[in-house]
């Protein structure tokens, strides 16, 4: 984790690589009625595809703003950070009308189905004057358009945090870990539309737990633990542990762990970001990093390029998977 970055000249193939890797498990997950769905991560443990391609966000900002913020000062750092939330919610506004399109022409083409309810998008077409505000306020987010919203929220608190690791490193990080916590006290979150208390399905102030965590390791706040025989058995015990409470097929065949699923159903929360899920995706990424430490040559095969390449162009590919996934 915390030696992935590397200098220019030899670019660290393990962030592309883990970042395509996410891309096409959120592809799947989002493809509907797609039985290989059924065996995506987040089927097997408390986190799932989501955590890593948030993980490697923050990583990768890391590399691409830190260095802005380091040479050329604040201001400047903070401007391409601006501009990068920027991209993205044109990105996300123009992806919901995308996404709408294509719900709309197949419900017109193809009129097996009507589209636009599965998509829960009725509501918008029947009150488009009223929530199209909305919608470009970020006030009216619905289930499918949530994770890139939560990306701008993390990314805005970038600055802040920055400033707070001038004093010292570990105070930024403590204000990340602050307003995890803070969160969760006060049950904070961002409201997704006007007529209920539906929050973002992508709580931010949880969620940014995860991508500072990816942030501070390769910023270089925090260092990642040295590979030892006992964290490594004890990373493995815990991941194994979570499967039957995680795998609906086998809790669900045995009261206790039935009552042990639903006693820690709240700490593996997804909206909030339950710390079960950052717990199980750092055993995960540990187990990862100590595998592939010194086989690092495995992933510049020519068979994993594809998967590289998908890990580069993370923007793109994710909006196209969108996109593709409802077109299937």
């Amino acid at each position: 984790m915390g030696d992935m970055t590397k200098t220019k000249k030899q670019r660290d193939p393990r962030l592309d690589f883990f970042r395509g890797v996410a891309m096409l498990i959120i592809f799947l997950a989002h493809v509907p009625w797609n039985p290989w769905a059924n065996y995506i991560p987040a089927r097997f443990g408390f986190s799932d595809g989501a955590e890593m391609f948030v993980f490697c966000s923050g990583f990768a900002a890391a590399i691409a703003f830190g260095g802005t913020y380091q040479r050329a000062g604040f201001g400047l750092g903070t401007l391409r950070i601006g501009y990068r939330i920027w991209q993205i919610y044109i990105a996300h506004i123009a992806m919901f009308f995308f996404i709408a399109m294509l719900t709309v022409a197949g419900t017109k083409f193809f009129g097996d189905a009507d589209y636009v309810t599965k998509l829960n998008l009725s509501i918008f077409f029947d009150n488009a004057a009223d929530l199209m505000i909305g919608l470009f306020t970020l006030t009216y987010v619905p289930n499918f358009f949530d994770i890139l919203p939560m990306y701008m929220v993390a990314l805005a608190m970038v600055p802040a945090l920055m400033v707070l690791a001038r004093i010292h490193p570990l105070l930024a990080v403590a204000g990340s870990v602050a307003v995890y916590v803070a969160n969760w006290v006060f049950d904070g979150g961002l409201p997704a539309e006007p007529w209920s208390d539906r929050e973002w399905f992508f709580n931010p102030f949880g969620w940014q737990l995860i991508f500072f965590t990816g942030f501070a390791l390769s910023i270089g706040w925090i260092k990642a633990p040295t590979p030892t025989r006992a964290l490594t058995i004890a990373a493995i015990v815990f991941v194994v542990a979570a499967i039957p409470l995680a795998h609906w097929p086998i809790w669900r065949e045995f009261s206790l762990l039935a009552a042990w699923h639903a006693d820690l159903k709240p700490w593996a929360a997804k909206t909030d970001y339950g710390i079960l899920r950052w717990v199980h995706f750092m055993a995960l990424a540990y187990l990862a990093v100590t595998f592939l430490k010194g086989r690092e040559h495995l992933l510049r095969a020519r068979i994993v390029q594809p998967i590289i390449t998908v890990g580069q162009q993370a923007l793109p590919v994710f909006l196209l998977s969108m996109f593709m996934a409802q077109a299937t």
